[in-house]
């Protein structure tokens, strides 16, 4: 008989920290591809949510790929981008730190969910999932190479290199 535990899966993908993992690894995953990638390996796995997290020029950036995002069953999450100048470049970045948002909204539903598939590297998010983990809830990290924090690696179940499931994911030109 099969277990209970871990059917209901919920998706947090850090938008900002994915698309430099993606353009560092030179190419780019298909996020309905992702939903159907990880419903089908987790078998007998039930998608709750799914949530993207992204920032923002202007509230028209994105406009069709949040639409997309939001037609294929995403939650999507955004931020106006706020500009910093780095002292030590001496350059201009822009930034929309959405730590707090995705910790809120896995800690808002932990009750819908057994597993989690976070995309993201940063290792602020260390905390948040040691936490998880207390309530018996199974993490999974989803980055590459190189963005992949020391201290989240560390406090996850399982790690997942995108590189190793680009064959599953990859976006597809056509």
């Amino acid at each position: 008989m099969a277990s209970h535990s871990l059917d209901r899966l919920s998706i947090f993908v850090d938008g900002n920290n994915m698309f430099y993992a993606q353009q560092k690894n030179g190419w780019f995953f298909d996020p309905k591809k992702v939903l159907e990638y990880f419903v089908t390996e987790l078998d007998a796995t039930t998608l709750v949510n799914a949530f993207w997290y992204t920032g923002l020029k202007d509230p028209q950036d994105q406009r069709g790929f949040r639409d997309a995002l939001i037609s294929l069953g995403y939650t999507v999450r955004t931020k106006i981008l706020k500009e910093y100048y780095d002292d030590n470049s001496g350059r201009y970045s822009q930034k929309a730190n959405l730590d707090i948002e995705i910790v809120v909204d896995m800690f808002n539903t932990v009750e819908q969910y057994d597993r989690v598939v976070l995309f993201s590297g940063d290792g602020d998010f260390e905390r948040a999932i040691e936490l998880l983990r207390s309530k018996n809830t199974h993490i999974t990290v989803v980055s590459t190479e190189g963005m992949i924090a020391r201290e989240l690696r560390n406090a996850t179940d399982r790690y997942i290199d995108l590189n190793d499931i680009r064959l599953f994911i990859e976006k597809s030109d056509n």
